[in-house]
């Protein structure tokens, strides 16, 4: 156990960090080898892999994921705004290049290869587009000298408009919607959310009209004859034959048919496998994990600090809601992952980078920190 009177940066970390955030963060990760140890292997066997596979490779994914958490979670709030900076521009220029350079796989070109690897760019431009964008909004609540209000919105289009045309309207929807919750966090007038809410409106009708894929989804969800439905009424036939507790780990048989079922579907597997019970008990623990980020973001007297902390965890709980929503035919199909459950090394990696910032946002920092970050900006933006 750490010492409260121990002086290293290990003690200042660890007495200064959420531990319940941090903890509920861990069951959550290794919850999600759980449940792909039951969703991976009939679809690795599929493609004829090991039936591991997909299990060995997520957990190689978290030893990077853990190295990306922790370090993050040691910045400081200069740190922090310098290297969401940093990964944007190197997100936003790799997004471009996938269009030159990046395999076309179901109609989109939105991942890059690195070797063997693949990385999909838009999932690490998310959290520091939401680091920007709260602290464009910060700035300029602040300061009127500065145009932070104008670089909230630029912000906005300058990374939609690539993520439209490759196309990816799930991320688009989600990170628009989190600009939004900031922009009203922020404390904009209900007149800028009618015209918000409007144009969001605009938005849907144009990519139903221009968009094709859109459009089938939504028509299938809609009016099942109008389409394949194949996935989701698999997913729904996953609830209803694992009933309140389960056919039991391994007993799953809609899991074999399942394209998805290591990914987007991963919710309907442990339902079919595990019961209801246990997927309840999945939603509250992550409705835990975001009420717990926004009352820290609620109590942290730092605008930047409190605006960033309610957009990550905005973020996360949005992308948790869209995925559960699908798999119970809440919502048209959105190809969303399921946080730290889902198989999917780029996702994982981001939603660590996310949560690293957000950890190191709600740490209770002494109010001399927080004013040399408000003078050392000043002097610096």
């Amino acid at each position: 156990m750490v010492s409260r009177a121990e002086r290293s940066a290990f003690g200042d970390w660890w007495w200064t960090v959420d531990r319940l955030l941090l903890a509920s963060l861990a069951i959550l990760s290794l919850a999600g080898l759980v449940f792909l140890m039951a969703g991976g292997p009939p679809v690795a066997e599929r493609l004829g892999l090991s039936t591991f596979h997909f299990v060995n490779r997520q957990v190689l994914f978290l030893i990077p994921a853990l190295a990306i958490l922790l370090p993050v979670s040691f910045l400081s709030l200069r740190h922090i705004r310098r290297l969401a900076l940093l990964i944007y521009f190197v997100g936003m220029g790799l997004i471009l290049l996938a269009f030159q350079f990046g395999p076309e796989i179901k109609g989109a070109h939105r991942w890059i290869m690195i070797g063997p690897l693949g990385i999909q760019p838009s999932e690490f431009v998310k959290p520091a587009f939401v680091i920007l964008a709260a602290w464009a909004f910060s700035e300029g609540a602040k300061r009127k000298d500065m145009p932070g209000a104008l670089l909230a919105f630029l912000i906005l289009p300058a990374t939609i408009v690539p993520l439209i045309l490759q196309p990816d309207f799930g991320q688009t929807m989600l990170i628009t919607t989190v600009w939004c919750g900031l922009f009203f966090v922020a404390g904009l007038h209900w007149f800028w959310v009618m015209g918000l809410g409007g144009a969001g409106l605009i938005g849907v009708v144009a990519a139903y009209e221009f968009l094709p894929h859109v459009r089938a989804r939504i028509e299938r969800f809609m009016d099942k004859s109008s389409g394949d439905t194949f996935q989701v009424d698999m997913a729904m036939e996953s609830f209803a034959r694992g009933g309140w507790l389960g056919r039991g780990p391994g007993e799953g048989s809609v899991k074999r048919i399942l394209p998805d079922a290591h990914t987007d579907f991963i919710f309907a597997v442990t339902a079919e496998e595990f019961g209801v019970v246990v997927c309840i008990g999945l939603l509250v623990l992550f409705a835990f994990i975001v009420l717990r980020g926004l009352t820290l973001a609620r109590r942290n007297e730092d605008t930047f600090c409190r605006l960033a902390a309610t957009g990550l965890i905005m973020m996360f709980g949005l992308q948790a809601a869209i995925n559960m929503m699908v798999n119970v035919h809440l919502m048209p199909a959105k190809g969303m992952t399921l946080p730290f459950i889902s198989y999917g090394g780029s996702s994982l990696l981001s939603l660590a980078l996310s949560m690293g910032f957000l950890i190191a946002l709600t740490r209770r920092r002494p109010r001399a920190e927080t004013m040399d970050y408000f003078v050392q900006g000043a002097q610096h933006s």
